[in-house]
């Protein structure tokens, strides 16, 4: 299984979003990893600078990781291609068409993403599907 690094994954997307920039050719995944960044143009100067593997983000900074936040993007987009957890396209696709936006709907299934993954790292537990999409289902 694959298990990169921090330095790998911060490194996937910042060599995605430069093949974008420079209209190089990419793989499925480095197309799907720069149209997310490419929704994000305020991470975009981030992804171009050369301190951007150093960087760090902390929740007492009141930033978001941009690694952290594209990475979670790219989480959900698997989960929907797949419906794993199971429920979780329907709850999409009902979320995107009452919010009227994809983008906008797939931030509220990133809040819960997130959610579900601190309270497994807290609990030190295996994420809860059913809590996920029960967060979900509330966002309805």
């Amino acid at each position: 299984m694959f298990n990169p690094t921090r330095d790998q994954a911060r490194l996937f997307i910042i060599d995605a979003w430069a093949k974008r920039i420079n209209k190089l050719p990419a793989t499925p995944l480095e197309t799907l990893t720069a149209d997310l960044v490419d929704l994000h143009p305020e991470y975009h100067a981030l992804f171009e600078s050369e301190d951007a593997l150093q960087k760090e983000w902390t929740p007492e900074q009141g930033e978001t990781n941009p690694f952290l936040h594209i990475g979670l993007h790219l989480s959900i987009e698997e989960q929907l291609s797949i419906d794993q957890p199971p429920g979780i396209r329907t709850a999409f696709e009902t979320l995107q068409n009452r919010r009227g936006d994809r983008h906008e709907a797939l931030h509220v299934v990133l809040d819960c993403l997130g959610e579900t993954m601190w309270r497994a790292q807290r609990d030190r537990a295996e994420p809860d599907g059913a809590a996920y999409l029960e967060c979900l289902q509330r966002a309805l």
